[in-house]
């Protein structure tokens, strides 16, 4: 969080909008819109990503209004939170900031068909050989390596070239988005340092945000479309949050010494020097998005394989295979990415860049994108929580085409920030503390799990609830968690 108070207006548009107009700045070319209730919107007003909102506004091409999330707090460039779309026929441009450094940071949930009770008695032991097998913390390597060439099939592949080694199904790559997948990845635009990176990170957890948590489902709201996933009140779930880990840090971070200078090149004005950005048709634009596609392919095939470690901890601690315990993967989802798609904007269909930064693709009912067994419900949106509360699946709805190019929110959003989570919690016991709800927490450090406490973060019940009454998704299921681990 970046303190100081947002000094521009926010006019109310419904009970659930709220609207920068573009009159606020000169330069602006749409007006700003950020999905909030009265509550949220006061803590918005209190850090500067708003002033963030406006200043993604002033992108060429830019279509309709810069979007805000209600779980908006402040990032690189744009806000955590922050979606906009741009058309390349118009001069749209493409910013790394609008997608992260993390790309392709996401999420995946994998359902089993143990409950509560099968699997309290055993929990701890769970959790424990969890921790152990699976790779968290900083700079962590694996037991999965890659050579150079089978490394660049990853990139350019995504899961599906994980077949080789038996560590993906076709159910895997079914349920996951785009197939796990970007067509015009192009591995030879990923530089020989974020290959190095990468090459011993492929299932990892890293570290920060990430996590894998055992949870229970604690309350339906959907009938229809939890018995369609698979979900049902007191099953058991692990939920895996992890994106590209080095590999794609370095790909930002080398767009954006490549695309330093390039706004000037190309006459593009600037409030902020983190919006750096290239015409999407220019070489630099190809450059980035072809080196963006790469990375986040790289992404689904780590959380494929820490998906895939899960599965081999559960089948050791209840002695069967992971696919006797049903531990299907239910839907994964990014929410750090750019993506060419076709949207209805001023009455025509157009195709445009949209970027999603710290934000989740909700596409609604009948869209050919969504996988066929989840058509007639919609999209699978999987939105994490905080470690001592919950973590929720919705359903995409047609609002969201209708209002935020088929985008939703993407988590609770941070109400403090890891310096003032980690002021707070002198003289605590964050992981005694999750202990007496119930809930088996382990980190790497004290830190790791004090910069991630409950209270660092807004609570997600209430960002759900914003974007369930705005109809660009719906509830489906609430997840407790029973046991963390992090880096």
């Amino acid at each position: 969080m970046t303190k100081g108070v947002f000094q521009g207006p926010l006019l109310r548009v419904n009970d659930y909008l709220w609207r920068i107009p573009r009159s606020y700045k000169p330069g602006m070319r749409v007006d700003g819109l950020i999905y909030a209730d009265d509550y949220l919107i006061e803590q918005i007003r209190n850090d500067q990503a708003p002033e963030q909102v406006a200043n993604v506004a002033f992108l060429p091409g830019i279509q309709y209004a810069s979007l805000a999330m209600p779980d908006i707090h402040w990032g690189y460039g744009f806000c955590i939170g922050g979606v906009c779309a741009t058309d390349p026929e118009e001069g749209g441009v493409i910013s790394p900031g609008g997608v992260g450094y993390d790309i392709n940071c996401g999420v995946r949930l994998v359902r089993s068909n143990l409950h509560l009770r099968d699997v309290q008695p055993h929990l701890k032991t769970l959790i424990e050989e969890l921790f152990r097998q699976v790779p968290t913390g900083v700079g962590r390597t694996g037991k999965y390596h890659f050579d150079r060439h089978e490394l660049r099939k990853l990139l350019a592949e995504g899961p599906r070239a994980l077949k080789e080694r038996g560590l993906v199904t076709d159910a895997d790559l079914e349920h996951t988005e785009a197939r796990g997948k970007l067509e015009g990845a192009d591995p030879d635009l990923v530089s020989d340092r974020a290959l190095e990176r990468g090459s011993e990170q492929c299932g990892t957890l890293g570290s920060g945000n990430h996590f894998l948590e055992v949870q229970v489902v604690d309350d339906v709201f959907d009938e229809e479309a939890a018995r369609v996933m698979g979900l049902e009140k007191d099953m058991v779930c692990v939920m895996i949050h992890s994106g590209s880990r080095g590999l794609g840090y370095q790909v930002c971070d080398d767009a954006l010494h490549m695309l330093r200078n390039v706004p000037q090149k190309y006459g593009i004005e600037l409030p902020d020097r983190q919006l750096a950005c290239a015409p999407v048709n220019s070489p630099e634009g190809q450059r980035y998005i072809g080196a963006m596609r790469a990375a986040a392919n790289f992404a689904w095939c780590n959380r494929q394989l820490l998906m895939w470690q899960a599965r081999e901890v559960f089948s050791t601690v209840f002695g069967k295979p992971w696919q006797e315990l049903q531990m299907n993967l239910v839907y994964d989802v990014c929410h750090n990415i750019a993506k060419f798609e076709e949207h209805s904007i001023g009455g025509k269909r157009r195709k445009v860049w949209v970027h999603r930064k710290g934000a989740t693709r909700a596409f609604p009912p009948g869209h050919p994108e969504v996988p066929a067994c989840y058509r007639e419900i919609g999209q699978p949106v999987i939105i994490p929580g905080d470690m001592g509360r919950a973590s929720w699946v919705l359903v995409g709805q047609a609002g969201s085409m209708e209002q935020t190019f088929g985008t939703t929110c993407h988590g609770a959003g941070r109400a403090l920030s890891r310096t003032a989570a980690v002021q707070a919690s002198k003289g605590r016991r964050i992981d005694q503390e999750l202990a007496s709800r119930g809930i088996v927490a382990r980190a790497r450090s004290w830190k790791g799990l004090a910069e991630e406490q409950p209270e660092a973060y807004k609570d997600v019940d209430h960002v759900v609830e914003v974007v369930h009454q705005a109809g660009i998704s719906r509830k489906v299921a609430r997840l407790r968690p029973i046991g963390v681990i992090k880096g």
